[in-house]
């Protein structure tokens, strides 16, 4: 930090956060600060720890808020305290490996906001064995003609799939028109089979959905007014945002959890760093008991072999 910047303190548990240019706006729609950031991720702490807790996570940093350039930053950025824990992740196809953050408490998601970071990507496995997913995202991803109301009821049929196979769902907004269901998972088998059964999972979706669910591979061939259930989210090295993350956007928009009662209601725009604490304060941590509802991939990976579904994307 140069001479004469301005710096605040923030007590995180038995951390203290230094935090550089604390009034720097931002979020250009209200005027929010990186200070406002990081008291926003303090607010829902518990719920964005969980989220985050022992997964290597891609930080997507914005120097000059989220007006100005975006940094996709995989490799932890100088200068960390050593108190802030990091995994290897290796990317063989281009032998090269990174020590990506791996957030165990609450300070480094701070720390990490100090860093310019406003959106927090985890790989859907753990520190403990990188290469065996433990959650299943189902990423329903509206293309750009589609209208809201048709990604609801796409998720009400994904739901409604999920309770015939006995998997517990936890919905929430993407931060933008689309909406991600995890599911926790038995780490027992690697990205292939996990993309192979989110496939198949996602077939399933589409024979009952009609005409809202184009899987189509190329986007250029899928009708604009339709969802695709992106099942390659589950492809190793594929990262979305996390529950709790900020959104980079003017609105400061969070990815934020959501109840199944909620669904035909819920409007994504309504759930932004301004409003979330307070919700978060009066519901708490909706994903609270995702640990606790773990499922078996075994009848997913028979309708992948029933469908002759490939183990790797096909062009």
């Amino acid at each position: 930090m140069g001479k004469g910047t301005p710096v605040e303190e923030i007590e995180v548990g038995d951390r203290v956060v230094r935090v550089s240019n604390p009034q720097r706006v931002y979020f250009s729609a209200r005027g929010e600060t990186k200070l406002d950031l990081v008291r926003y991720y303090l607010a829902v702490g518990d719920g964005v720890v969980r989220a985050l807790r022992e997964r290597p996570c891609m930080m997507h940093r914005f120097p000059d808020g989220v007006d100005g350039e975006k940094v996709h930053q995989k490799r932890l950025p100088r200068g960390a305290p050593p108190w802030v824990e990091t995994v290897r992740v290796d990317f063989p196809r281009y032998g090269r490996h990174a020590y990506e953050l791996c957030v165990t408490e609450l300070a480094s998601v701070a720390w990490a906001v100090q860093m310019s970071c406003v959106e927090f990507h985890p790989w859907n496995s753990r520190r403990a064995d990188t290469e065996k997913p433990d959650e299943w995202r189902i990423d329903l991803d509206p293309m750009p003609d589609c209208s809201f109301e048709r990604v609801r009821r796409v998720a009400g049929v994904a739901r409604e799939v999920l309770d015939e196979l006995g998997a517990v769902g936890w919905p929430k907004t993407s931060g933008g028109k689309g909406l991600h269901i995890y599911v926790r998972i038995e780490p027992r088998w690697g990205f292939a089979d996990v993309r192979r059964a989110a496939h198949a999972f996602a077939r399933e979706v589409e024979r009952r959905a009609g005409d809202l669910v184009d899987l189509s591979w190329w986007r250029r061939e899928r009708d604009p007014s339709t969802v695709f259930v992106d099942y390659n989210q589950n492809a190793r090295d594929h990262t979305i945002r996390s529950a709790y993350s900020v959104i980079g956007v003017p609105e400061a928009r969070v990815s934020t959890p959501i109840r199944w009662d909620e669904l035909d209601d819920v409007d994504p725009r309504d759930f932004t760093i301004a409003t979330v604490p307070a919700r978060y304060a009066e519901l708490g941590d909706l994903h609270a008991g995702i640990d606790d509802a773990v499922y078996s991939l075994d009848e997913l990976l028979e309708w992948a072999d029933r469908d002759d579904l490939p183990a790797e994307p096909t062009d």
